[in-house]
Parts: C-alpha cells; sequence; structure tokens
C-alpha cells in the first residue's frame, strides 16, 4: 500500500517531468485528420480498463483496424481499475513501454491531461463529434482549451431489485430517499441485505452526498478545497452511515464487489443474498436467470423474467431522481507514442457510427449523443439515460487521480461505515485531501 500511495502521489512530478513538452506541442501530423497520410506499418498497443468493453468490441477494434491499416497490428491489453493510475504513472512518460491508446476512468482524466501525458487531439475534434461529444466528459479532458482526452461511454447507476422479494414485503417502488431507506432496512435479515453495498464503496455512497446538495470539493480561480465538513454533505454522509448500518451484510472492508452475483439465485438453487444492489446499467447482463447463448455457453438472461427483476432510479430527498455518481471512460493517445498516427486511425474507428452504435448495444453510453438511442428505448435504456442526465461527477482537480489511487475516499467510507462521527471525520479528511486535490501531499 504504501508503495501504490507514494506512486499515485507522485503522479504529477513523474509525469510533469517526461511529459509537459508533449502538450504544448501542436499535432505534427494534424494534417492526418483528413486521412490524407498513410501511416507506417506498425503493431500498436490498446490499454482498456477493466472488462466493461466485451470481447466483440474488441474484436471489431482489432478487425476493423487490421482492415484499414494494412500491415498494422492492433494488441489490446486489459488493466484492472485498481492497477490503472500507476501503471499509466510509470508507463505514460517511457516511450519505450507506453501504451499507444488508453482507457482512462473520467475521473483520472484531469491529473494525467494537467501533465501533458496525452497527445493534443484538438486538430481531430470535430472529426471524431465535436459538439455531439458528452460535453461534461469532454471538460475532464481539456486544458487551457485543447482537447487532451475525449468520451468514450458513460454509465449511469441506478438501482437493480428482487421485485419477488419487496413485493412478499408488501413493499413498492420508493419514491424518496427516506423511503428508499426504511424499505431496505426493512428487507435486512441475517443471510440476505436489504441492500448490499461494502463500506468503502465511495462510488456509490457519494450519490447520498448529492442527493442532499452536498459537493466534494469546490475551486476558487485554480484552488480547490475539500469541503466534506458542509452540512449538506454531513448530512449526506450521515444517512449513507444509516443506510449501511440498517441494510447491509457486506463487510466495512470491501470495495468493488460484483453486487449483481448477490441478486442471482445460486446455480444449487440457493436463494440471493441481496433484495437490492446499485451498479451501472450495463450489470444487467450479469442478472437473471441461466441460458446459453448461441454458442451454448451459460449465462445469465439480463432480467427476462420481470416479475422476479426489476430497477428504479435511486428517489431524491424530496422525489424525483437523485444525482447519482456518473460513471464512464474517456480515450485519450500518449504523447509518447511512436505511432501516433495510427492511433489516431484508432479513434476514428472508436468514434465511428458503427462502434458507437455498438457501445449502445452493449449497454454502454456512447460517447457521441447522437448515438445515444443505440441504447434502446426499453426501461433499461431509459433509466440509463435519465439518470445520467441528473448525474454528477467527481472534481476535475489536477490531483484526483493520486485521491484515488491512495485510496483515500475507501479510508474515509470504511471508517463511517464502522460508525465514525462524520462530522469529525470530515474536518480530518478535509485537511487530508485539499493539499492532494492541489496536486500537493496529503495533509
Amino acid at each position: 500500500m504504501k508503495m501504490l500511495r507514494f506512486a499515485a502521489l507522485g503522479v504529477a512530478a513523474t509525469l510533469a517531468l517526461t511529459a509537459c513538452s508533449s502538450a504544448d506541442t501542436p499535432s505534427d501530423d494534424a494534417t492526418t485528420a483528413g486521412g490524407d497520410k498513410t501511416p507506417e506499418a506498425a503493431e500498436i498497443t490498446l490499454w482498456l480498463a477493466g472488462g466493461d468493453t466485451n470481447k466483440d468490441l474488441r474484436q471489431y477494434l482489432k478487425d476493423t483496424f487490421a482492415a484499414e491499416n494494412p500491415g498494422s497490428t492492433l494488441n489490446i491489453e486489459e488493466i484492472a481499475w485498481p492497477d490503472l493510475v500507476t501503471k499509466l504513472t510509470t508507463s505514460l512518460p517511457d516511450e519505450a513501454n507506453t501504451p499507444d491508446v488508453v482507457e482512462i476512468g473520467n475521473t483520472q482524466s484531469p491529473t494525467f491531461t494537467t501533465v501533458g501525458a496525452f497527445r493534443d487531439l484538438t486538430p481531430l475534434y470535430d472529426e471524431l463529434g465535436g459538439d455531439k461529444l458528452l460535453q461534461s466528459f469532454v471538460d475532464v479532458g481539456a486544458v487551457d482549451g485543447k482537447n487532451y482526452a475525449l468520451p468514450y461511454y458513460f454509465g449511469s447507476r441506478y438501482m437493480f431489485y428482487r421485485k419477488d422479494i419487496w413485493t412478499a414485503a408488501g413493499l413498492e417502488v420508493p419514491k424518496t430517499l427516506s423511503e428508499f431507506s426504511e424499505s431496505v432496512a426493512k428487507l435486512k435479515t441475517d443471510t440476505q441485505s436489504g441492500f448490499a453495498m461494502g463500506g468503502q464503496d465511495w462510488r456509490n455512497g457519494i450519490s447520498w452526498v448529492f442527493a442532499n446538495g452536498g459537493e466534494l470539493a469546490t475551486v476558487d480561480g485554480t484552488t480547490w478545497t475539500s469541503t466534506l465538513s458542509d452540512p449538506n454533505t454531513i448530512k449526506g454522509l450521515e444517512q449513507w452511515q444509516k443506510v449501511y448500518q440498517d441494510a447491509s451484510n457486506l463487510p466495512s472492508t470491501e470495495r468493488d464487489v460484483a453486487y449483481w452475483d448477490f441478486l442471482n439465485d445460486g446455480t444449487d438453487g440457493t436463494p440471493p443474498s441481496a433484495a437490492t444492489i446499485m451498479a451501472p446499467g450495463w450489470a444487467r447482463w450479469s442478472i437473471g436467470d441461466i441460458t446459453k447463448n448461441d454458442a451454448g455457453e451459460e449465462v445469465r438472461d439480463g432480467m427476462a423474467d420481470d416479475t422476479k427483476f426489476d430497477i428504479f432510479a435511486l428517489p431524491g430527498t424530496d422525489g424525483g431522481i437523485a444525482p447519482v455518481f456518473a460513471g464512464g471512460s474517456n480515450i485519450a493517445v500518449s504523447a509518447k507514442s511512436k505511432h501516433p498516427e495510427l492511433a489516431e486511425n484508432l479513434l476514428r474507428i472508436v468514434f465511428s457510427k458503427e462502434y458507437q452504435t455498438m457501445l449502445g448495444g452493449a449497454g454502454l453510453g456512447p460517447g457521441n449523443s447522437d448515438y445515444v438511442s443505440s441504447l434502446g428505448d426499453d426501461k433499461f435504456a431509459q433509466t440509463m439515460i435519465e439518470t445520467a442526465a441528473a448525474s454528477k461527477l467527481t472534481p476535475a482537480a489536477p490531483g484526483w487521480a493520486a485521491i484515488e489511487g491512495a485510496f483515500v475516499y475507501e479510508e474515509l467510507f470504511q471508517k463511517i461505515a464502522d460508525g465514525g462521527d462524520v462530522a469529525a471525520l470530515a474536518k480530518e479528511y478535509d485537511a487530508k485531501l485539499t493539499p492532494m486535490l492541489n496536486g500537493g501531499a496529503a495533509g
């Protein structure tokens, strides 16, 4: 943990020394924006974070890249989300080992864009979608009016629940946040969470902060300040603490949990261990009864039985939809890529109508708003679109990736889950987080 913390806090220092000059230099092959120049054949590498980009999408990228760039090959490597910041920190400045194109979490983009780790994509901006690209994701990938990371996909969180269990308990879909808390508390048993959530799960947990009008940080000019001690933020954290303690059986040490597994009946017929979970929309395809696909593989049926499985948006404090944390990724070209023209050709494929439509078909919100309809028009698509419209991002601060890499919020939320005094913890972590938000060491 100490090594990871050091690496995360050194993101800005490491990258600024080796990459910033690349960010200030206009694209040396900007003439390729129209595809007039044929790059020399080579192998390039794309780093994908986690498994959200499924095997069909990956194969399409490989096949299309090879067809459109004769003699060239696309190599795709999957990097686990918890390892991404550290690996990017060490690899991006290293010309011999840098990936050419990288997926990066939207919350992590500001740290890398502000220190010149990525290639200037401004000459390609209009060609790749321009003002049709999701603006909030564009903003966290931009510096001084230049674009270094563009939206790859978005995902929005909502509630997946066992409708049969809720109905048997005489409960209906809650209309307010307090009704939700009361309902899931009633559904908790010794063997079943009413609402399964790990104690370190801040990405879902901050939705309670946003729902109460709280913020994680504010900015004045270029100076960021952690605002956990704001009364609205404290109120949201206290509500989250109560719902975790009243409704979840998961340990306070848990994070990055495959919650969808808790909704499913076991293969041996064992009952589910949760009545409700919160997850991105694509989790649907890991939920449901077991069936077989065209290849004869056992898969979940995507919640086909709507008497057993269903969804709803997390309600707000006074009704409506609560503003949840918007998940998703940006995509960028390494400033140290040896094959920037080929890397940009890959981006042309990623932002093509065909691939953007495929993203929607896979349950991932396309980075280009023109293709959001590819998500479909069923309740899953509509709920995802509605919750995304009400969603919020984490602060676009230069030190945010360092905070994530050091697991500071995981540490804070575990202490809250364990029953710590929220106001006292907020004050303690404000002092720790404020310098980190601005690219410094923890306070």
